[in-house]
């Protein structure tokens, strides 16, 4: 007789053997991404998980939606880093202008913010939060590219240059008194190709 056969598997018919972070992220992005309210119990239960297990690796809800925002942010930036036709200042200012159109225009993205105005903004904008830092360091990352791949000299510190520019996208895309999308896209890459140094012909 072998082992299987004297011990038969408990486990349900199609339920992995032990989830993973990223399974739990995919699983969020399909909620989010169908417009749903994400509901961590309902993962945990699809995935054969406790939700203890879900917030030790996220530490709350807030944490898990911020990781998967940041997920959807960079894999934004990175195809839209892919894609660029330009280099050092216009660079960044393309590959910029590309993400806060996503954040401005995406219908999932605006779904989330009707059903989850204050979180939604909190989870995003706050300083000490699971998304702006992360955000602040991607966009870093892109200035600091542009200057070693495009020779692109900034007029401020990478750092600083990389938080103003985010702290300027919060500021122009959210209604903060009425934590909605305000969608100011234009003006924003208008204020930004300034703050960057490319010209109006760029």
């Amino acid at each position: 007789m072998s082992t299987s056969q004297r011990h038969p598997s408990t486990r349900s018919p199609g339920r992995p053997a032990s989830a993973t972070r990223e399974q739990v992220l995919d699983l969020t992005r399909r909620s989010f991404l169908a417009g749903e309210r994400v509901d961590v119990q309902a993962i945990a239960a699809e995935l054969g998980l406790s939700r203890a297990s879900i917030y030790r690796w996220f530490g709350s809800r807030d944490g898990l939606l911020g990781a998967m925002l940041v997920d959807e942010h960079q894999r934004m930036l990175d195809r839209a880093d892919a894609k660029r036709r330009t280099r050092g200042a216009a660079r960044v200012l393309e590959v910029y202008g590309r993400l806060v159109r996503w954040e401005s225009d995406n219908e999932p993205f605006r779904r989330y913010f009707e059903h989850e105005p204050m979180s939604g903004l909190r989870i995003l904008t706050a300083s000490d939060g699971p998304v702006q830092p992360k955000i602040v360091a991607a966009i870093e990352d892109l200035i600091g590219r542009a200057m070693t791949e495009d020779g692109y000299q900034p007029p401020l510190e990478p750092s600083l240059l990389a938080y103003a520019l985010v702290r300027l996208g919060e500021a122009f895309l959210y209604n903060d008194r009425a934590a909605g999308i305000r969608g100011d896209v234009d003006r924003l890459r208008q204020v930004v190709a300034v703050l960057l140094g490319v010209t109006p012909l760029e």
